[in-house]
């Protein structure tokens, strides 16, 4: 047989096999290189109260979750019901949000219209917050310890397999 053409063939079965590796994988898990680091520091006025501040720092002693949402954003009314009712659960940490891109007066009427569970949301209009944090597309949720260290990514909506399977357990185990 000619060897030239196994050359062609050797090429086919190789992108054969990247293609099948690729198809497997989720692309939900892209790992980021802020897991295990501190959460990048941020001050910021609230959504709702453009007078008052949250900073990284006044959730230091407590593992809290952050919820990157927008009122444009169709994936996240994918998850919004279920933070809500998340929120609402005894034993929940703190949810915060962080509304990205948005206009004020949109934020809050989403939030008004389907429900609030952040204890607090913060204003990004720039997306500055959002870039230090790696935020490449919304939704996406942070898992953050006692410490500030981000222990979770959760990139796309969360979803109720994700909250049982991933958060909660690791939420549980960040409470010890």
């Amino acid at each position: 047989m000619n060897r030239r053409l196994l050359w062609p063939l050797a090429i086919f079965v190789a992108l054969l096999a990247f293609l099948a590796v690729g198809l497997k994988l989720d692309p939900r898990e892209v790992p980021s290189p802020l897991i295990g680091k501190p959460a990048p520091a941020f001050s910021a006025t609230l959504l709702a109260e453009p007078q008052r501040r949250l900073q990284r720092d006044d959730m230091r002693g407590q593992v809290w979750m952050l919820n990157v949402w927008a009122s444009w954003c169709g994936a996240c009314r994918e998850e919004h019901q279920l933070l809500v009712e998340y929120s609402r659960q005894a034993g929940s940490v703190p949810v915060i949000g962080l509304n990205y891109k948005d206009q004020r007066p949109e934020g809050l009427a989403w939030l008004s219209r389907l429900g609030n569970p952040y204890r607090d949301s913060v204003f990004d209009p720039d997306g500055r917050i959002g870039l230090d944090y790696g935020v490449y597309g919304v939704p996406e949720t942070f898992i953050i310890d006692r410490l500030g260290v981000i222990r979770y990514k959760q990139i796309g909506p969360v979803t109720p397999e994700a909250l049982r399977d991933k958060i909660i357990p690791l939420l549980r185990e960040l409470h010890g």
